[in-house]
């Protein structure tokens, strides 16, 4: 079992920068596909980013461009740099691990804690 601790999150204002991190302890952290999910209150969870084993890196349509995901396999790190926040980037971000990537909350076991983020207008 994966366990993973998300932090970073905090209240900014539109425009600012965020550096989300998830470190991950236990498995073997380089075979695994690392994936950002957020969800803001009365939303379903909703798939932000991912990046695969060989690097490959995958965003959905709302932070293309804004975000960009990297991982660390030395430091068992995977970050999310969030760049031109806006207040609909406001959510709970969620980390999750597993074998392949995939963009579906469901298909994911391995889940962090959360860490708020909050963007003011």
């Amino acid at each position: 079992q994966v366990q993973l601790v998300e932090s970073g999150g905090g209240l900014v204002q539109g425009g600012d920068s965020l550096r989300l991190s998830c470190a991950a302890s236990g498995g073997t952290f380089s075979s695994y596909a690392l994936a950002w999910f957020r969800q803001a209150p009365g939303k379903e969870r909703e798939f932000v980013s991912a990046i695969d084993r060989t690097f490959g890196k995958y965003y959905s349509d709302s932070v293309k461009g804004r975000f960009s995901v990297s991982r660390d396999n030395a430091q068992n790190t995977v970050y999310l740099q969030m760049d031109s926040l806006k207040p609909e980037d406001t959510a709970v971000y969620y980390c999750a691990v597993r074998i392949g990537v995939s963009n579906r909350p469901a298909a994911y076991d391995n889940w962090g804690q959360g860490t708020q983020v909050s963007v003011s207008s």
